[in-house]
């Protein structure tokens, strides 16, 4: 049966007139207000310290670290797709990105009280972090699903590639204010700066690394509130409760149509595939640096702020490749690059580059003197680079192959292929690595992500 062919221009729900520069503007500084979560909580700072002095081993901390963001992908999993029908039956995108926008500071608030050393503090910590993903990965479902709604459709990879980039400078500033002015080395009292912790802050008892949890959740009240202040919402159509229905009828629909929309099943199963592995690779990056190079906040942290602006410059530059060769291409060549960089990686060690033995880190050393240290900042730099065009095109090529008028519910069948997976790739990486007692065999399974959606993507015509 012939594919059905999605419409390029916003029509049932979107305004005649697009909104203002100001109001596009206050939307972009939502991933603003989030990024932090993704840099200072999953990947660079409290990700690493929970593995390395909350848990009793980092490879066990690796493990339940793994286990938590797999029990929070499948409850991603199951609801996205019907909250998504839901909201577009009733119109309003804000109100659910205020309800989800709640958990994550409450989540990320809590993480406060995870402790070093103290394993009473473990369970209670996980289930945090499980609310604050949560709440950070459905309130970015109702936030990217108001995109049509902002800009013609022939600018919609520069604004999903602005987005993102300004979100990674978001990430850099918080990174910064950690490392130069909160977190300082238990050794030394001192923060990347030189200084002493503001507040008086225990580096012993880790204060500097635990703020980052109470921090995240304050950066996202204060910078989300332009988003709610000036950038417009769609009408409301119809009660909730009458939503509800609604929407799960045409959840289903949506759900029958997907064989005869080919180009966009495909993309949905390829998404659900390589996301996953690039959301693991992020997630245990920080993690497997640490128990491979002995890292800690600080070089953690510095290794993090080159990413971060390796990233900004990619997604800016993403964005407009986006628009001029099409998400498609963008989406292939990035994905190139993370499977040549991931296999790259499990061929660094301590002592050795590509099976040739090198000098290993001295302990006290200069930061990031030993050589395979540099490697493993190039291949970081790498995968920085094209982490963002990967997310943003991967968002501008489901608004071009999705239906208008159920475009929030196809970005929860989006985030719902992004979760499905979400949660097994962490959960294999938790087992293998627990089963081996060896990170660098729990970090090989994401080769297999990057292959397989490659793989899947070539089935995706373009419109």
């Amino acid at each position: 049966m012939a594919e059905v062919a999605a419409t390029a221009i916003p029509t049932a729900d979107a305004p005649k007139a697009y909104p203002s520069r100001a109001a596009v503007t206050a939307w972009i500084f939502f991933d603003w207000a989030a990024q932090p979560y993704f840099t200072l909580i999953t990947t660079f700072v409290f990700a690493p310290y929970f593995a390395t002095f909350v848990a009793p081993t980092p490879a066990e901390g690796q493990s339940l670290w793994g286990f938590a963001t797999a029990a929070a992908g499948l409850l991603i999993a199951v609801l996205s797709p019907v909250l998504g029908a839901i909201a577009d039956a009733s119109g309003r995108r804000k109100p659910w990105i205020a309800v989800f926008g709640a958990l994550l500071v409450i989540g990320s608030s809590l993480m406060w009280i995870g402790r070093p050393g103290d394993p009473g503090v473990i369970l209670p910590l996980l289930i945090a972090y499980s609310i604050a993903t949560v709440g950070v990965e459905f309130a970015t479902v109702f936030n990217n699903a108001m995109m049509p709604s902002l800009v013609p459709p022939h600018k919609i990879g520069r604004l999903s590639g602005t987005g993102w980039a300004t979100g990674y400078v978001g990430g850099i500033l918080s990174l910064v204010l950690v490392l130069g002015f909160l977190a300082a080395n238990p050794e030394t009292g001192r923060t990347l700066f030189g200084l002493q912790p503001w507040f008086g802050f225990d580096a012993v008892e880790h204060q500097g690394d635990r703020i980052t949890g109470p921090l995240t959740g304050l950066w996202f009240i204060v910078f989300v509130l332009p988003m709610f202040l000036f950038t417009p919402d769609l009408p409301s159509k119809r009660p909730v409760r009458k939503a509800l229905g609604e929407g799960l009828r045409e959840l289903r629909q949506t759900l029958g149509e997907l064989p005869q929309r080919k180009s966009l099943a495909a993309f949905l199963l390829a998404n659900m595939v390589y996301t996953d592995g690039l959301v693991s690779l992020f997630a245990f990056g920080g993690i497997y640096a640490a128990g491979t190079f002995g890292w800690r906040t600080i070089q953690i942290g510095t290794f993090g702020l080159l990413l971060a602006v390796a990233g900004a410059v990619g997604a800016w530059l993403g964005g407009k490749l986006d628009d001029r060769l099409g998400p498609k291409r963008v989406i292939t060549g990035a994905l190139l690059v993370l499977l040549s960089s991931i296999i790259a990686i499990l061929l660094v060690d301590r002592d050795s580059i590509l099976f040739i033995s090198v000098t290993p880190p001295e302990p006290g050393g200069s930061l990031f003197a030993a050589p395979a240290e540099k490697a493993y900042l190039a291949l970081g730099a790498l995968i920085g680079m094209v982490g963002g065009p990967l997310q943003a095109a991967s968002r501008t090529l489901l608004i071009r192959l999705a239906p208008r008028d159920r475009i929030t519910q196809v970005f929860g069948l989006f985030a719902l292929t992004g979760k499905v997976t979400a949660f097994i790739g962490p959960l294999l990486i938790g087992i293998v690595t627990a089963v081996t007692a060896s990170q660098k065999a729990g970090m090989a399974v994401l080769v297999l992500f990057f292959a397989g959606g490659l793989a899947l993507l070539s089935r995706v015509r373009q419109t």
